[in-house]
Parts: structure tokens; C-alpha cells; sequence
């Protein structure tokens, strides 16, 4: 009666203490400590340790699912071998690094269509989350949708600044916003709140200096292009279509089975110190 009454009211401090994990998983530390004969401060590592291993894993499945990333694009499904001029290295060493985000740096995927510019994106995005930052994917066009609503309710400024809350913004196929004041004066107001401040990712069909298609005004084309890349990794991937490719392969050879999709491997496994900014 008295273990039960003890561990009664052990689960309620847990709980005031706001230890989850421990709380589950207290009675198979404590069985195993019993047996292999664990002194006190071994007992509360391991406790201490599986709570922080949780507590990351759960963060990583929040953010992960906040992220709103494409399914099935990670670095080891890209085909680096086709895009010669986009360095693996280079890439792996952007997703370990953390300095280049912590101040607000860009990267920008210039390319036509097909190229694997959204499949890099996104999985750039994906390591950034398996590192604790903080990721948002959205298509340039939805996004500037959103704020002009957020415009006209005079909620601009507070909608872009909950987008602060991500270290890395997204935006997918940036010449497919219209041609419009009201689109692109709130997504240059979106690029300039960000500048030095949080990342952004660009993925563009046009080079730079077709820009002036998404951006009606010549000064504001310079001072988008301009906040952009300062401070900016630039990919340029010129490449054939790999939809193209991939569709000439199937004609050639019959069709073939369908690619399999992957996510975070192991989430159970990942373990990551906490290096977002909590907002």
C-alpha cells in the first residue's frame, strides 16, 4: 500500500513539474536501476536525459509538422549527379552550419522549370528542422494571397511579423506572382522586414534580371534583387526538366515503379540541442 500511495504521488509531482517522459517512463529506470545496482546520480541521469530526448523529438515532430514541407524530398532522394553545378558538400554544409541563419542570411535556386529547385528547397528545410530551426514552405503566390487579406483587414504588419517566429522562410516559385501592385508591394514589404534579420529561400525560374516581370516598378525590382542577395548563397541550376527526363526514361523503358517517400528517418533516434529563439 505504501509503494502504491508513494507512486501515486510521484506521478502528481511529475506532473506538476511538467516531466511527461520521465513520468511514463520512471518504473522501467527505476526496475532496471533496482536490478543493475545504479547509484542515485546514474538513476537521475538517465531520467534526466530521457526527458531532454523527448522533449527533442517532440519539437522536431511540431516544427516538422508546421513546416508544411513537400513529402518525400530529403537530400538523399536529389539527384546531385544531374545538377553538376550544385555542390553536395556545399549543400550539406549549409544544413549543418547554423551561423549563416542565426544572421539572417539568404539562398536563392535560379533555375528553369524541372530542375529540382522545390525538391532542394524543401529538403534543405527538412535538415534545418532535424536541427531545431524553425521552417515555413509556401508557395510565393498563397503567401502574398494571405497578406493582401491581412492587408485589408489592416493586419499586415502582424501577420508578417508572426512569420518571424521561422528561422527559415520559404517561397516556391516566385515568378508565378502576378503582376500586380497589391502582390508584390506586400511581398516587397515582406523581403525588406526580413532583410538581416530572418532567411528567406527564393526558388525563381527567371534570373535576376527578369525580375522585373514579378516587380512593375524598376526601384523596386533593384531593392528586392538588392536585400536578396546581399548576404546570399546563390545556386544557379540550369538543367534539363527532370519531369522531362523522367517521362522520356518511362516511354523508353515501360513505366516503372512509383518512387517511395521518406520523412525525418528515425525520429525516435534524433536528438538535437534546442537553438531556435522561442517567439
Amino acid at each position: 500500500m505504501t509503494g502504491t500511495i508513494d507512486a501515486a504521488r510521484l506521478i502528481l509531482l511529475l506532473n506538476d513539474l511538467r516531466l511527461p517522459a520521465i513520468k511514463q517512463g520512471w518504473e522501467a529506470f527505476a526496475l532496471r536501476s533496482d536490478k543493475e545496482a545504479w547509484p542515485a546520480a546514474r538513476f537521475l541521469a538517465a531520467l534526466a536525459e530521457h526527458e531532454v530526448a523527448e522533449r527533442d523529438r517532440r519539437r522536431i515532430e511540431r516544427h516538422l509538422g508546421e513546416a508544411r514541407l513537400l513529402p518525400g524530398k530529403t537530400l538523399d532522394g536529389f539527384d546531385f549527379d544531374a545538377v553538376p553545378m550544385v555542390s553536395k558538400a556545399h549543400v550539406m554544409a549549409i544544413c549543418a552550419g547554423d551561423a549563416w541563419i542565426a544572421s539572417g542570411a539568404n539562398i536563392i535556386l535560379v533555375g528553369g522549370p524541372g530542375g529540382g529547385k522545390s525538391h532542394l528547397a524543401s529538403a534543405i528545410g527538412l535538415a534545418l528542422v532535424e536541427n531545431g530551426w524553425r521552417v515555413l514552405f509556401a508557395r510565393t503566390s498563397d503567401l502574398v494571397q494571405k497578406l493582401q487579406v491581412a492587408r485589408r483587414e489592416l493586419a499586415l504588419e502582424a501577420a508578417i511579423a508572426r512569420l518571424d517566429r521561422f528561422h527559415l522562410l520559404i517561397l516556391d516559385d516566385l515568378a508565378y506572382v502576378s503582376k500586380d501592385q497589391a502582390e508584390t508591394s506586400v511581398l516587397f514589404e515582406l523581403i525588406s522586414a526580413r532583410y538581416e534579420r530572418r532567411s528567406t529561400l527564393i526558388t525563381a525560374n527567371q534570373p535576376f534580371g527578369e525580375w522585373g516581370k514579378v516587380f512593375p516598378d524598376p526601384a523596386m525590382t533593384l531593392a528586392a534583387v538588392d536585400r536578396l542577395v546581399h548576404h546570399a548563397t546563390i545556386f544557379e541550376m540550369n538543367v534539363d526538366s527532370f519531369r522531362r527526363r523522367a517521362a522520356a526514361a518511362r516511354k523508353q523503358h515501360g513505366a516503372g515503379r512509383p518512387a517511395s517517400y521518406a520523412t525525418i528517418k528515425n525520429i525516435e533516434a534524433v536528438s538535437r540541442s534546442d537553438n531556435q529563439i522561442e517567439t
